[in-house]
């Protein structure tokens, strides 16, 4: 069981494991790390990713698969760029969801996702 990990440690483990070309929303990360309903700490814990662990934090957007950052922005831009080399398609600052978004399989749920507690 992976309950003894900082929520940190459990939103990073949970994001290094969305598959290249797939994509999750911040509320979809801080669940599965079970984080319910804080989906704003997922996006403040990815500002304090130790260069020694990357994580691919591009791979994370807005529910409604908007990319987070400000268009045009050296962030946002890097963000598609990343996103489209992995072949996720970026229209219009926006991801198509229903398309590229990650569900993880039962054995990933069971076994590399084993947060049962949430973490007040």
């Amino acid at each position: 069981m992976m309950t003894d990990f900082t929520p940190a440690e459990r939103i990073w483990h949970t994001i290094r494991l969305i598959p290249e070309g797939k994509v999750a929303a911040y509320g979809q990360i801080a669940d599965l790390a079970g984080l319910p309903g804080r989906a704003r700490l997922v996006g403040r814990c990815l500002k304090f990713v130790p260069p020694e662990h990357p994580v691919p934090w591009f791979r994370v957007l807005r529910s409604n698969g908007q990319i987070a950052f400000p268009a045009a922005s050296e962030y946002a831009n890097e963000q598609i760029a990343k996103l489209q080399d992995e072949g996720v398609i970026v229209k219009h600052h926006r991801v198509a969801m229903k398309q590229y978004q990650w569900q993880p399989d039962l054995p990933t749920l069971l076994y590399q996702l084993d947060f049962n507690m949430s973490i007040g």
